[in-house]
C-alpha cells in the first residue's frame, strides 16, 4: 500500500513563536493568526492536495496524520528546533483548519516531530503530513 506524503512549505520570513520568549499576548495572538492562516492557504495553494481534499469530502482527508516539522532557520548557528514548538502547533492548527484532519488531538494526531533543515533567509516552517493510519506501526 502506497502512504500519502504532503509538503507543506510555509512562505519564509513569517514572524514564528519561540517558547523562550514572553511575548505581550496581543504579539503573540497576531503571530498565531498569522501562523495558522499560513498553514491553511499553503495547502489550498497545493493543486494535489486541494483534488485529494475534494476527493475525501464530506469527511477530512485524513483519519490519522504524522506531522514531521522542520525548521529552517535564519542563521546557520546552533538551533534547538523544540523551542520553536508555538510555531509549528499554530500551524497545524491550520491544517485542521483546510480538512486534512478533524483534530489535533492525540486520536488523530503523532507530532509534531521537530528537526532541523538548512539555513533559509529569513527563516522558515515546512511540515510533512503523513498518512499514519496507513503507515506499519501506526498504532503503537
Amino acid at each position: 500500500m502506497t502512504v500519502r506524503r504532503f509538503t507543506i512549505e510555509l512562505p519564509a520570513g513569517l514572524p514564528l513563536l519561540n517558547s523562550n520568549r514572553r511575548p505581550h499576548h496581543h504579539e503573540r495572538h497576531t503571530k498565531t493568526r498569522a501562523l495558522r492562516t499560513a498553514a491553511h492557504e499553503a495547502v489550498m495553494a497545493n493543486p494535489d492536495l486541494v483534488a485529494a481534499l475534494a476527493a475525501a469530502k464530506p469527511g477530512p482527508l485524513f483519519t490519522k496524520v504524522h506531522v514531521l516539522g522542520i525548521l529552517r532557520p535564519r542563521t546557520a548557528g546552533r538551533a534547538d528546533p523544540a523551542n520553536w514548538y508555538p510555531s509549528f502547533k499554530a500551524a497545524v492548527d491550520g491544517l485542521v483548519d483546510a480538512g486534512l484532519v478533524d483534530d489535533d488531538d492525540h486520536h488523530h494526531l503523532l507530532g509534531p516531530d521537530m528537526r532541523l533543515g538548512e539555513k533559509t533567509r529569513g527563516g522558515q516552517l515546512v511540515l510533512v503530513v503523513t498518512d499514519a493510519a496507513a503507515e506499519s506501526g501506526a498504532a503503537a
